[in-house]
């Protein structure tokens, strides 16, 4: 048995880290705390940042908080109105005239019919306050580093989200990692070595973990350096305004406070009185993948921007969960890097081509970002060097003013948003293949919106559709077996039953019934499934919009049965009914996802 696990939490500085990886770390927190397991969490800040950043939270983060406690709920209520955020708008100035826009969101995108919630726009510090009360809910203690002295120096309780704590050294055996720490106390430099069974470096694009356990990333640098400028004003309100810069002709000591206030004014097109520059901070955008995800026999682990600087969406670590209770084998941490990895991959060469898409306006704008680069190297080449420091900042600016091209209505219209919403699809890892769907090579990404397409296939999301959905999912670690009221179902979820306690596993029966039914349902599940209790009957709602079935959607009949991962990715499935010995077909399936 595992003792208890250390989750390095360092701070992250790409978009949507935060809200990806610590909503996975609560949510893996909450999961261990109702089990036993014990944990602990280092944070390399003395506190966390109010900075606003990584502002979308997508489907699948919102899903995981849904499940923390109506914390998607509070999340929802406390974003800005949709109408404020949905658009990108290009314009003179805040208060000139209208270019053109660009809506990225779609109906479906918030009638709840692939999922169970919309996503959201929420800045990563408000998120970052609401997580950490959710910590401090599960009996978390915080030591902040005024309040470290009542900590000892001996072994972690478990329970501990330690500020100001910056991991130095790793040292791995068979049996256990050590992870080395440094601290201040009262201007005194202090190290502690923590012992844990598995470590987790969640620790953002330039991962302390990731370095020092050797681990190099692959793709795309600096795509583009900006600049974030964070300002308030009693008169407009709070905003940040992200202003490209282009090295080595422009550095960050380029923009000062005097600089950045009459970049403000221009972009609201008058002078402010009241303006307030809080903060003024660079950043890099990168599109990169890391050569692994696992490392020191399965021990180590990376998730989040330490493992990609384009982080995809889902995942969120239900694998790392079986191993802590002792559900599975620690090689099925394996299948995580043969499961995420491609993910990464895929996403990152989505990320370019959203990024190249969004470029396409600018540039029809006379403001292409690789074509001033370009032009301003080969300037400053031919120029005498005492011309650079004169000149090169009136030349520049002369290029963002070189003509403004007609916007093409195929380009800036509501009816072809850029991005994607396409939800990823394990095609390898603790999946069972189906033949007939499987497709071994995902299709290039070409930046422009993709919607989601619900599916029953084995890697995929399982398709959201019924009332009563949030009593399906537990704080449980456990499988869900979806099957309709027939007889031959029925025998599969008691053969689900019967081999899943022969593996030590909990699984759940959800028994699918139309949308007609009448009352006799209660009654007729529990005399087929007698003994077992741990079983929900589901009326499925259907929507005059959609008035197919669910079993449709999913491009299946009512006589198959899906078997879903504890991370709601479908493992198994049989569209038109089990043909083999249901105990012998079970067994099959959970011999090949558990290992």
């Amino acid at each position: 048995m595992i003792n208890w696990c250390l989750s390095s939490l360092l701070p992250s500085r790409n978009f949507l880290a935060l809200p990806n990886v610590v909503g996975i770390v609560v949510e893996k927190l909450n999961i261990l705390d109702a089990t036993g397991v014990k944990c602990a969490i280092l944070e390399k800040s003395k506190a966390f940042s109010s900075h606003p950043q990584a502002h979308f939270i997508n489907n699948r983060s919102m899903e995981v908080f849904r499940k923390l406690d109506g914390l998607a709920e509070e999340i929802r209520s406390s974003q800005p109105p949709v109408e404020l955020w949905r658009k990108f708008i290009y314009c003179t100035s805040l208060t000139g005239s209208i270019i053109g826009s660009v809506d990225h969101m779609q109906p479906q995108d918030f009638e709840k019919v692939i999922s169970p919630v919309s996503v959201a726009h929420f800045s990563q510090y408000k998120l970052s306050r609401l997580l950490l009360k959710k910590l401090e809910d599960l009996n978390f203690h915080v030591h902040r580093p005024e309040s470290q002295e009542d900590l000892d120096s001996g072994p972690l309780k478990g329970g501990e989200l330690l500020m100001g704590h910056e991991c130095i050294s790793i040292n791995a055996t068979d049996q256990s990692i050590t992870a080395t720490a440094s601290h201040i106390v009262e201007g005194k430099y202090m190290e502690r070595n923590i012992d844990c069974s598995i470590l987790v470096g969640t620790d953002g694009a330039g991962s302390t973990i990731r370095n020092l356990v050797g681990i190099e990333l692959r793709g795309e640098k600096d795509l583009q350096r900006l600049l974030s400028i964070h300002f308030f004003s009693r008169d407009l309100g709070e905003f940040i305004l992200q202003v490209p810069f282009y090295p080595p002709q422009q550095n960050v000591d380029d923009f000062n406070l005097e600089i950045c206030e009459k970049l403000i004014f221009k972009l609201v097109g008058r002078e402010l009185l009241d303006i307030d520059v809080i903060e003024i901070k660079p950043w890099v955008m990168h599109a990169e993948v890391a050569e692994k995800f696992v490392n020191c026999d399965n021990r180590i682990i990376l998730a989040g921007d330490a493992a990609h600087r384009f982080p995809p969406a889902g995942g969120f670590g239900e694998l790392l969960s079986c191993v802590w209770l002792g559900i599975a084998p620690s090689s099925i941490i394996r299948t995580y890097e043969m499961e995420r990895r491609p993910i990464a991959i895929f996403n990152t060469a989505l990320s370019i081509q959203n990024f190249k898409a969004a470029m396409a306006v600018p540039a029809a704008l006379g403001l292409d970002p690789l074509l001033q680069i370009l032009c301003i190297k080969l300037l400053m080449m031919g120029l005498p060097p005492f011309y650079h420091l004169v000149y090169k900042r009136q030349f520049w600016m002369g290029f963002f003013t070189i003509g403004r091209a007609q916007l093409s209505e195929s380009l800036l219209n509501e009816k072809n948003p850029l991005g994607s919403s396409r939800l990823e699809k394990y095609h390898e890892g603790a999946v069972i293949p189906d033949n007939d769907s499987m497709v071994g090579v995902l299709e290039p990404p070409t930046g422009r919106r993709r919607d989601y397409i619900p599916s029953a296939n084995p890697g995929s999301r399982l398709p959201i559709w019924m009332c009563g959905y949030h009593q399906i999912y537990q704080v449980r670690v456990e499988f869900l077996l979806i099957v309709a009221p027939l007889e031959e179902s029925y025998q599969l979820a008691r053969a689900a039953f019967k081999v899943a306690e022969e593996f030590k596993v909990s699984v759940k029966v959800c028994v699918l019934w139309p949308a007609d039914s009448l009352d006799e349902f209660e009654a007729r599940s529990k005399k087929a499934l007698t003994p077992w209790k741990n079983y929900i009957d589901v009326v499925e709602v259907r929507k005059p919009s959609n008035p197919s079935s669910w079993w449709s959607i999913c491009q299946m009949t009512d006589k198959g049965a899906i078997l879903v991962r504890p991370d709601e990715h479908i493992a198994w499935c049989v569209k038109s009914g089990v043909d083999k010995d249901p105990v012998s077909e079970m067994t099959r399936v959970f011999t090949a996802i558990l290992g």
